[in-house]
C-alpha cells in the first residue's frame, strides 16, 4: 500500500513546510517495519514521519490508514479530515473518510467527500459505488405507510412465477433453473436465461414485458447485492494494498477475445466488478468454458486478487 502512487483531487489550504528529508527517512523506516509485520512499529515511524512534516501527504494518509487498520478509528478519522483540507488530498484519503463518516451515521460528511472526488473524476468505481449507498442511507426512514408498502412488495416478490401468463416452454426452463417466484426471477440477468438450454429470445422478450407492466426488470434486486459484494471487496483489498487494481478496467488484463465477449455479456467492466463474481455465474454465460475460467482465474491471481467464492 505504501508504494502505491496516489492520486490528488481539487483541495483546500495549504500547509507550511516542515523536514521533507526527515519525514522520508521516516517513511522509509515505517515500510521496512510494515515489510516485517511490526505493525507497531510502522505506526511508530509514520508518527514520527508526520511530527517531522505535518504537511507531508503521503505520511498523513499512511498514518490514517494503519490506524484505520487496527480500529484507531477516532484518529484516523482526524487525520483522513487533515488530508482533505490539503490542495492535493489523496482520493483514497476521502474514499476512506466518507466510509467513516458513513459508519457513523454523517451521510452529509459522507457525501461531501465521496462529490469531491466525483468532481475531479466524474467516473470513478469506488467513489460512485459508495455514492449510492450514502444517497440510499441517507434518504431512508420508515413509517406505517412505508412498512405497509414494504410488506406489500414483499408479498408480490413471493408470488410464485407460475401465476403470471407465460407460455409452457418459458415456464419450464425457469422451473429447471429453479426459478419459483418472482423474486428469484429479479435475481437473474438476461444472460443467463440465454445461457439456458433451450431459453431463447422469444422467452425472454415474453417475461421482460411482464415485467415492465410492474415496473421491473430482470436483475434488479442482484445489482444491490452486487454493490454491497463490491464493497467488501474493496475493503478487503485495502488492508493487503490492493485496492489500486480494483478501480482498473477489465482490458488491462489482456484477456482472449472468448474471455471478453463472456465478460461484456455480463456487463463486467471494471476488475472489481470482475472479482465479485464466483465461477458459475461465469461458467453460466453461453460459450464460456474452462479455459477461459483458468485464464481469469490467473490473470486477477498474478495481481493477489481471486473471484468471490460462495461461503
Amino acid at each position: 500500500m505504501m508504494s502505491d502512487p496516489m492520486d490528488v483531487v481539487i483541495g483546500a489550504e495549504e500547509s507550511a513546510p516542515g523536514d521533507p528529508q526527515a519525514a522520508a527517512q521516516r517513511l522509509d523506516a515505517a515500510k521496512k517495519a510494515q515489510n516485517e509485520g511490526d505493525r507497531a512499529g510502522a505506526i511508530a515511524e509514520l508518527r514520527r514521519a508526520v511530527s517531522a512534516d505535518p504537511s507531508n501527504q503521503e505520511a498523513l494518509f499512511q498514518l490514517a490508514f494503519a490506524l484505520d487498520l487496527v480500529g484507531e478509528e477516532d484518529e484516523a478519522l482526524a487525520l483522513y479530515e487533515r488530508c482533505a483540507k490539503s490542495p492535493s488530498a489523496p482520493i483514497n484519503a476521502l474514499i476512506n473518510l466518507a466510509v467513516l463518516y458513513e459508519d457513523r451515521g454523517e451521510y452529509v460528511q459522507a457525501e461531501k467527500c465521496l462529490r469531491q472526488v466525483l468532481d475531479t473524476n466524474p467516473n470513478h468505481p469506488r467513489a460512485l459505488l459508495f455514492m449510492k449507498d450514502v444517497v440510499a442511507s441517507k434518504d431512508m426512514y420508515f413509517d406505517e405507510e412505508q412498512d405497509r408498502d414494504l410488506a406489500k412488495r414483499n408479498a408480490l416478490l413471493d408470488t410464485p412465477v407460475t401465476d403470471f401468463e407465460l407460455t409452457v416452454r418459458a415456464r419450464n426452463c425457469l422451473k429447471k433453473m429453479n426459478i419459483r417466484t418472482l423474486g428469484d426471477l429479479l435475481r437473474i440477468s438476461e444472460a443467463e436465461l440465454l445461457a439456458y438450454k433451450n431459453f431463447g429470445e422469444t422467452s425472454l422478450t415474453e417475461i421482460k414485458q411482464m415485467l415492465a407492466a410492474k415496473n421491473l426488470r430482470l436483475g434488479q434486486r442482484a445489482d444491490e447485492q452486487q454493490r454491497h459484494i463490491q464493497r467488501e471487496i474493496f475493503d478487503r483489498a485495502r488492508a493487503s494494498g490492493r485496492e489500486g487494481y480494483l478501480n482498473k478496467s477489465v482490458a488491462e488484463l489482456n484477456l482472449s477475445v472468448r474471455a471478453r465477449k463472456a465478460l461484456q455479456m455480463l456487463n463486467i467492466r471494471t476488475i472489481s466488478e470482475l472479482c465479485a463474481r464466483t465461477e458459475a455465474e461465469l461458467m453460466g454465460v453461453k460459450n464460456f468454458g474452462q479455459t477461459s475460467l483458468v485464464e481469469i482465474k490467473e490473470r486477477l491471481s498474478d495481481l493477489g486478487l481471486s473471484l468471490r467464492e460462495v461461503d
